[in-house]
């Protein structure tokens, strides 16, 4: 049984955020009927989701961590075995375009979308190599290149200080990036699915949770949204970062229909408190506080079509296994 949740809302500089309590969750189902995207015959139908939709489970591939670079063949066999169809790349793996491809083919996959990071800084293209990012997706088959997260200014005081934790310059580069910032991002994405989209290719963005640090009366998220053009850029929701940050996925969707046209399928569990410095205490789809019965038919109403399995480390059972446990539960999910 999904666990329950129960939010507040309040205000923190002008935009509006849900706590999360820390004693019990309530899941998002009052959110989707309010929204009115959970309406209709698919919220009550009997058949399972993907059955259903006729979509594919995927899974993004950084969820194996390292177990996919020691044993390419290995995983993605397990991978298919499990029942995902497709994947979404989050990196080479030490492999060329052309050896990912036999790979994915031997397991009986496809990947039609891979993250790219927006600077070069390795042996993997990047935004910046679209002379060779574009023949490589053609090879792989990929369709949809997304940018994995924000592009950190190049500015002094966004550089980690010595001796500064983790979690306390993530909380200062929330702080510290600009609403201007986010303005020159949505230009990049602009400007790379200009240059992808004759080549076949959309450009699109994945979220974590600083993106809803407030900016004034608005955030990162609002202002990609708002100063990028619909006919190139698309968006990924991560749904876990998302509830991380103490906001509503199904707000968002149902304010922004059609432009997010992927999802990361990733659940959290009840002792995740809001935060904009990329935290959350990770579960397998399922057992956390995320209700997906309600929430994958309106991600669907929005214009949802590419659903991939993600998981945060750390881990309470081997990858592998945390990835059949999410697959399971998701195959069967009537939705």
């Amino acid at each position: 049984m999904m666990a329950r949740r129960h939010a507040r809302r309040t205000q923190a500089d002008g935009v509006e955020m849900i706590e999360v309590s820390r004693r019990s969750v309530m899941g998002w189902s009052l959110a989707a009927a309010a929204s009115g995207l959970a309406a209709g015959p698919s919220a009550g139908a009997a058949e399972p989701f993907f059955k259903r939709t006729g979509l594919p489970l995927g899974l993004q591939l950084y969820t194996l961590g390292g177990d996919l670079r020691a044993d390419l063949d290995g995983q993605l066999g397990q991978v298919a075995k499990i029942g995902y169809r497709t994947v979404e790349m989050a990196g080479y793996l030490g492999r060329t375009a052309s050896e990912l491809r036999a790979a994915f083919d031997r397991a009986g996959l496809t990947c039609p979308s891979s993250h790219v990071q927006g600077r070069r800084g390795g042996s993997d293209p990047s935004l910046e190599d679209l002379d060779r990012l574009i023949p490589d997706a053609h090879l792989i088959g990929i369709q949809h290149i997304v940018m994995p997260s924000f592009p950190v200014p190049d500015r002094p005081e966004m550089k980690p200080k010595a001796g500064e934790a983790t979690l306390a310059y993530r909380t200062r580069l929330a702080e510290q990036i600009t609403a201007d910032d986010w303005k020159t991002a949505a230009d990049l994405l602009n400007a790379k699915g200009k240059a992808l989209k004759p080549a076949g290719l959309t450009m699109g963005y994945h979220n974590h949770n600083v993106e809803f640090a407030p900016k004034g009366d608005t955030n990162g998220l609002e202002i990609l949204l708002k100063h990028t053009d619909p006919t190139l850029v698309q968006f990924e929701m991560d749904v876990g970062w998302v509830v991380a940050a103490g906001r509503d996925p199904f707000a968002i969707l149902k304010a922004h229909p059609g432009r997010f046209r992927q999802m990361h399928v990733k659940d959290v569990k009840a002792t995740t408190k809001p935060n904009f410095a990329i935290q959350q205490d990770p579960a397998e789809v399922g057992s956390g506080v995320i209700d997906w019965k309600r929430l994958l038919p309106a991600a669907h109403a929005a214009g949802v079509r590419g659903f991939f399995v993600e998981q945060e480390a750390p881990f309470e059972h081997p990858r592998i296994e945390s990835v059949r446990i999410s697959a399971d539960y998701l195959k069967s999910l009537a939705a």
